[in-house]
């Protein structure tokens, strides 16, 4: 029992079925698919950004309900809408890596497209982990500042 604890594993070779290859395949068309859609939202947030000045300005009604953020709130508006439309264009970029690696990976039977794939889908899931941890965080510090306050009040 000693012995095998002690010996160096020999290094694994995984096979790609058909099966694997079939469902890598679909997944590329998808991952296509929502990079397509996601780089269209980003297009659509930078555009939207840039138009929130003209807008607020051509509006008085819509002016007078942003007015309460100040002289500076057309500008900081733009700003969440710019760094927003930044947001969905890396995941977007990564998707589109993903699906164009992995769909050459899987018809042309290319490791390295197909590791540069698995690489993208690894960053991808890891920016999302960095979102979903920040996220609890802000929630966790809100309710401890709402918290907070009814403790003071």
């Amino acid at each position: 029992m000693d012995d095998l604890e002690n010996e160096v594993p020999q290094e694994v070779k995984l096979i790609v079925t058909e099966e694997m290859r079939s469902y890598i395949y679909d997944i590329t068309k998808w991952a296509k698919f929502l990079s397509f859609v996601g780089f269209a939202l980003a297009a659509l947030l930078v555009l939207v950004s840039f138009s929130v000045p003209s807008l607020l300005g051509s509006n008085p009604a819509l002016a007078k309900q942003f007015g309460a953020l100040g002289q500076g709130g057309s500008m900081a508006i733009t700003i969440i809408y710019l760094a927003l439309g930044l947001f969905y264009f890396y995941p977007s970029l990564l998707l589109l890596r993903i699906s164009n690696n992995g769909k050459q990976g899987v018809l042309f039977g290319s490791q390295e497209s197909l590791n540069t794939a698995m690489q993208n889908v690894k960053s991808l899931f890891k920016f999302w982990g960095i979102i979903t941890i920040a996220v609890i965080v802000g929630y966790f510090l809100l309710i401890f500042m709402v918290g907070a306050g009814m403790g003071i009040a």
